[in-house]
């Protein structure tokens, strides 16, 4: 299979390992050498670095963060994939191989908090990278979703509370957020420093969330069998009259934004991150 070639032969699954850095372009983001030192490592992750869509998450993300003063950096074109595809596709060799030369890349700089806007990233770095030591060089750092840094910001008054235009916004729970690691208020509590916004909740939402589609590896197949799931979910957003459909994953993101395309309703819903909807008030 084409993506489990390219993590083999280049460390991610898009190929061009160069080009992982082309969306920070004029943004002034720190790239980290071995032996530099921050308080916050961005982790950015394969679909935010590679996807143009999902590089807007990324760009909205460091915004926020220089809004807040934060000493932060990337680890640039050494960042590989975390792994996550490949265990999911039941390749365990080379989700070890992966897994081992992003710790050992993570060791040679120092930081106190690791942040990713993917769940899948931050579940697996979170969750499965300890079986193979500490990520830090004789310490342990602290690993977090963008949602909860997002929270603790607007908390601190570190970001202030702003206002956009009104709207109805739903939020999708990501699998690897909620159900894995029961995290489901912090990325409502950053929509909610955007002051103009009116959450309305989904049926099945939070405990009760259903997966986009994109779960156990199936964002890198092209599955035709039976009703989309993300088709079923969107029918599942416009039942709620919400515009704006609020995601905390780049894969929840591209699955919705698909199943909005599929169902026509381009014209009347978007499929935003938080950290964008979040950028977006002054």
């Amino acid at each position: 299979q084409k993506t489990l070639r390219s993590l083999e032969t280049q460390g991610n699954p898009f190929g061009d390992p160069e080009a992982r850095t082309n969306w920070i372009e004029g943004l002034g983001v720190k790239i980290l050498s071995p032996g530099d030192s921050v308080d916050y490592l961005y982790w950015v992750g394969c679909v935010s670095a590679y996807d143009p869509r999902k590089q807007k998450i990324a760009r909205s993300l460091v915004s926020l963060m220089k809004e807040a003063n934060l000493d932060f950096g990337i680890l640039g074109t050494v960042e590989g994939c975390s792994g996550d595809p490949a265990r999911r596709l039941g390749e365990e060799n080379l989700f070890q191989t992966l897994a081992k030369k992003n710790i050992e890349t993570l060791r040679s700089v120092r930081f106190k908090t690791l942040v990713a806007n993917c769940p899948h990233c931050f579940n697996t770095i979170r969750n499965e990278y300890p079986e193979f030591g500490n990520l830090g060089e004789g310490y342990q750092p602290e690993i977090i979703h963008h949602s909860v840094l997002l929270k603790r910001l607007l908390r601190s008054g570190a970001l202030a509370s702003r206002s956009s235009s009104s709207k109805n916004v739903t939020f999708h729970d990501p699998c690897y957020l909620g159900r894995y690691n029961d995290e489901y208020e912090a990325p409502r509590e950053s929509l909610k420093g955007q002051q103009s916004l009116k959450i309305v909740e989904m049926e099945k939402s939070k405990e009760k969330g259903m997966c986009c589609g994109a779960g156990g590896g199936h964002f890198w197949m092209d599955l035709k069998i039976g009703e989309r799931v993300n088709v079923l979910r969107v029918d599942q957003a416009a039942e709620t009259g919400a515009s704006t459909v609020a995601t905390a994953c780049p894969f929840c993101m591209q699955m919705i934004d698909d199943g909005v395309k599929l169902t026509e309703r381009s014209e009347s819903m978007e499929v935003l991150d938080i950290a964008e909807i979040l950028a977006m008030g002054d």
